[in-house]
């Protein structure tokens, strides 16, 4: 089940929930708008012949208020917002319908697991043949919380818990390929 507002202001105000800093003006009817923060990395192309999902990925760290993204072009960024989820709540991210409608993408693999804690990092594709700027605390995407049925067996414990600024691919450090 979706929360609705009434919903996510009892959770915030109880401190269940926790999203700082932020204004009553995010939360929407069924969501929280989430504003973009200052914190980007884009992947080193001029210093990787190629990403491997084995290897650490090279990135680029920008500390700026405002970004231009060119055309085709694909960046991490983080929210200003720091989250807390609790062990019974789920969120997942989408772009602001107005962002999308203008050709960028926004995300964050698209899920937030129960008991995640931290700045979300979003992926940010510009899918124009023009550039784009974006500047830090402009509302970029929302978050829609779910309830689960129940407590999971184990909350989130992953590689990004507690993550500030946006972080970078850890899929090298997965353990589902044996290595040689």
């Amino acid at each position: 089940m979706i929360l609705s507002d009434i919903t996510i202001r009892a959770l915030l105000k109880s401190g269940e929930l926790v999203i700082e800093p932020m204004q009553d003006s995010q939360i929407q009817p069924a969501s929280v708008d989430l504003r973009l923060g200052t914190h980007f990395l884009r992947l080193d192309e001029n210093n990787i012949g190629m990403i491997r999902l084995d290897e650490k990925a090279e990135y680029i760290e920008l500390d700026q208020d405002e970004i231009i993204i060119p055309p085709l072009s694909f960046l991490l960024a983080t929210t200003l917002e720091y989250v807390k989820l609790p062990q019974d709540l789920t969120a997942f991210i989408e772009g602001r319908s107005s962002i999308g409608r203008m050709g960028l993408f926004i995300q964050n693999a698209g899920w937030v697991d129960p008991g995640f804690e931290g700045e979300l990092t979003l992926e940010i594709y510009n899918a124009n043949r023009l550039p784009i700027r974006l500047q830090s605390g402009r509302r970029i995407g929302q978050l829609i919380f779910s309830r689960m049925d129940r407590v999971p067996s184990q909350s989130y414990q992953g590689k990004y818990q507690g993550q500030r600024r946006a972080v970078g691919s850890m899929i090298y450090k997965d353990d589902d390929i044996k290595r040689s």
